[in-house]
């Protein structure tokens, strides 16, 4: 029954505007509306991230839960750690409406945002009030106006690290002005060094792009593997509209989806080959295969967001049953033993 409901729902929330349908989606969730099926685990699901403890290796990717609203709810919807944000220093509107659409025919979306969120202040108070049984991380940000992104991230790290499991560096969003540049290695190296000085004990994670080359994940690895970095987020939106169908194709901003599987797959398995750092894969997950290859392509845990608009939650438990099925089909008895083993075919 709750299965049907669900589909009815986002059979209605697809005919209004995406990000009205996303607010009431959040709003539903905080009303206790949206199936319940707490942390789904097995034995072989259970795992490690970067020392953290988690039930399964399926995880929420940053931008759902924009402002930290609804963590105690979205905890029990199946998924193994949560991630917020992203945060910037000061409150931001972002960028003007309309400013995200579905392409239905690519199973896919667009985004230009812009990192509009309330502000640290305000989502450090629900982190710190914030109850849930799993590993829940903050993805930090710059503001657009500011003088000194680099230390945008320092000051977000600083005032939110007590209340989260780990804190993800995020310069990798297209949609905001030359973000994309603290990428290169000089200025990856500071970034990182200054976020890393006040993180207290938290697990610091670093998300970068697909579309880099070879040489610059190579370079990323080594940056990361001198700062001690605890994980490589691989990877966030795609600027690329290679193949797409939709009338929305060449709307500005960043393309999650399937389209993006294959490009964010190889850009994992090509950076798993230049460091032992734990990888979280994401970009295109819709299916407990595709969850699977990317575990078999390097990636230690996955994320997902955009399935969510087609599939509704219920798809964290469907991927993360089927996930364990598909281990022991292949004789895995841990998610751990199945990282990297397919590597290969990606490269």
């Amino acid at each position: 029954m709750k299965r049907a409901l669900e589909q009815l729902g986002l059979r209605a929330l697809r005919q209004i505007d995406p990000e009205k349908a996303h607010g009431l989606a959040l709003r539903a969730l905080r009303s206790g509306l949206a199936a319940s099926a707490g942390p789904i685990s097995t034995p072989r699901l259970r795992t490690q991230i970067a020392g953290l403890d988690v039930p399964n290796p399926i995880g929420l990717a940053a931008g759902f839960d924009k402002n930290a609203e609804a963590i105690a709810p979205l905890s029990l919807a199946g998924f193994g750690f949560l991630e917020v944000g992203a945060a910037t220093p000061l409150p931001q509107p972002g960028n003007p409406k309309p400013r995200l659409f579905r392409l239905r025919e690519d199973a896919a979306a667009i985004n230009r945002f812009g990192f509009n969120n309330d502000g640290m202040e305000t989502i450090g108070g629900r982190l710190a009030a914030a109850h849930a049984s799993i590993p829940v991380g903050i993805n930090l940000g710059a503001n657009k106006t500011s003088q000194d992104r680099a230390a945008d991230f320092a000051q977000v790290m600083a005032h939110l690290q007590g209340h989260v499991d780990f804190a993800t560096v995020n310069v990798s969003s297209p949609n905001t002005e030359k973000l994309r540049d603290l990428q290169g290695p000089a200025a990856l190296a500071a970034l990182l060094d200054g976020v890393m000085q006040v993180r207290g004990n938290t697990p610091v994670f670093l998300k970068i792009a697909p579309d880099l080359n070879a040489s610059e994940i190579a370079d990323i690895a080594a940056v990361a593997r001198d700062a001690n970095v605890d994980a490589i987020i691989a990877t966030n939106t795609t600027l690329s509209r290679d193949g797409l169908q939709s009338h929305h194709a060449q709307e500005a901003g960043g393309l999650s989806g399937q389209p993006l599987f294959d490009r964010s797959t190889r850009v994992l398995a090509q950076l798993s080959e230049h460091t032992d750092i734990p990888l979280i894969g994401v970009g295109g997950i819709s299916t407990a295969e595709q969850a699977y290859a990317k575990i078999c392509a390097g990636a230690s845990a996955v994320q997902l967001y955009t399935a969510l608009v087609y599939g509704g939650l219920s798809l964290v438990q469907d991927i993360a049953l089927g996930l364990d099925r598909l281990l022991k089909r292949d004789c895995f008895a841990s998610v751990q033993e199945a990282v990297g083993s397919r590597r290969a075919d990606w490269l």
